[in-house]
């Protein structure tokens, strides 16, 4: 491994902002100074930029099997398309097979990772069944494996759904290993009696994925989530929370002083539910779960990030294509079909500070926080990911706050054949992006290598955001 010297840039943490030198040798941060004159390897004039740690998206699908299909970016496209948009560490989802313990699904999703992942990744795993043996596998994944989160399914019926009294037990089993539940909070058992009804009376339109999950079913949910962790006695993380409904209920819990958290995602911070009225099939774009909202919800989950009531912005990036391959058409005559998901691994950064800090709604400590720091501290990577300090990874980017993107299907890195936000322009992104001191990413220009990305073990505890 060879030595990298970042100069003349700004540092920006969560914490503090100031002009440095940033030295990293052998993929670790070692020196941070002014007027650091140490031969290396690599010298990067960081001039006019700012020097940002590198984002970490807690919530992709890469390579995901879901409705007949599985999402269009594999761990090579995809980590290759966050590297582009500045994220430097992902945490996906490793899925049990029914009838199975947890290790198949952990070293398959090992697999699908190894060799093709060129930034550093960990999983969370979606648990589907809790037999006793499962329940002695979360331990064994927390301490032996470093992945210490699971996610369980409130929605999904005879998919991913479990009931209260499984959830209640992994919970309380996180109460004894340290681990975390991620919950996706919808009521399932409801919505699918109301998909049923609207394709009784041939309702069948995308824009019924929307109307057949309301916001209450989601607040219901996370309301449900917050009581049966408050029972246990532990922490929780509220997943793509995306409406104000359920937003109170965190408010609620964190009013109380219960630890509860919550992640949104710049779907529902930028898109509204106007755009399931876009004519044809265009609609099914923008289908995913929970869906998106009223435009209003998006003024509530703004104040929620300034608050610290959501304390982190991932993307839940799960790509489908419209036409080639024809993916979303599999529920053209069928909106429960269309596949649940959208691609923004590659813009969140971009969106976050063209519609948050340039607009005056948060600063600049407070976008490092939600896309990198939070993360980093509510998943156990902290201090090794998520901010600019000595012994931490030299994970970091160059971002111009000039820099002006159009953000189009014909110019991203994503595998899929729509952009969700096609021909908005965003100021500011990343210039030059760097994964443990290598650059990755030159203006625009890839440069990293299929397979260097790591497995990260994460720690696991109480999250440490207050």
């Amino acid at each position: 491994m060879s030595t990298t010297l970042v100069r003349n840039g700004t540092v920006v943490t969560a914490a503090d902002r100031y002009q440095a030198d940033v030295y990293i040798d052998r993929g670790v941060i070692t020196l941070i100074g002014q007027g650091l004159n140490l031969p290396a390897d690599t010298v990067i004039d960081a001039s006019g930029q700012l020097v940002l740690p590198g984002g970490i998206d807690v919530h992709t699908h890469l390579d995901m099997p879901f409705g007949g299909t599985t999402s269009a970016d594999d761990f090579e496209s995809g980590t290759i398309a966050a590297a582009h948009g500045g994220t430097t560490t992902l945490i996906d989802f490793a899925i049990q097979g029914f009838g199975e313990g947890l290790y198949p699904a952990f070293e398959g999703w090992m697999k699908r990772a190894e060799g093709k992942a060129v930034v550093d990744y960990a999983f969370h795993m979606i648990v589907r069944e809790l037999t006793d043996q499962v329940s002695g596998e979360m331990d064994k994944m927390v301490r032996h494996e470093g992945l210490t989160s699971f996610k369980l399914f409130m929605a999904y019926p005879g998919v991913f759904m479990v009931d209260d009294a499984t959830i209640f037990k992994a919970l309380l089993r996180t109460r004894e290993n340290g681990g975390l539940i991620c919950m996706h909070a919808e009521n399932g058992g409801v919505i699918d009696i109301l998909v049923k009804e609207a394709l009784r009376k041939g309702q069948t339109a995308p824009k019924y994925h929307a109307l057949t999950r309301p916001t209450r079913a989601e607040g219901e949910a996370t309301g449900r989530a917050i009581a049966l962790a408050e029972m246990a006695g532990v922490p929780i993380y509220i997943v793509h929370l995306s409406c104000s409904d359920a937003l109170e209920k965190v408010k609620q819990a964190r009013d109380m002083g219960l630890p509860a958290y919550a992640e949104t995602c710049p779907q529902y911070l930028f898109l509204s539910y106007d755009d399931y009225e876009k004519p044809g099939f265009e609609g099914a774009k923008y289908v995913m779960s929970p869906p998106l909202r009223e435009k209003w919800n998006q003024e509530a989950l703004w104040k929620g990030l300034v608050k610290n009531d959501l304390q982190v912005v991932s993307t839940d990036h799960c790509p489908f294509c419209m036409n080639e391959p024809p993916q979303k058409q599999i529920g053209k005559d069928d909106f429960s079909k269309i596949p649940n998901g959208a691609p923004g691994i590659e813009t969140r950064l971009m969106l976050v500070w063209d519609g948050g800090v340039r607009t005056g709604k948060i600063d600049m400590h407070r976008f490092v926080e939600i896309v990198s720091t939070s993360p980093a501290k509510m998943f156990g990577l902290w201090p090794k990911k998520g901010t600019i300090a000595v012994g931490s990874d030299g994970d970091m980017v160059l971002f111009d706050p000039d820099k002006e993107t159009t953000l189009s299907a014909k110019t991203h890195h994503m595998k899929v054949d729509y952009n969700p936000y096609e021909g908005r322009v965003v100021k500011g992104g990343p210039a030059v992006v760097l994964s443990r001191g290598e650059v990755v990413v030159d203006h625009g220009e890839f440069k990293g290598k299929k397979g260097r990305g790591q497995f990260v073990k994460r720690q696991p505890g109480k999250p440490l955001v207050p």
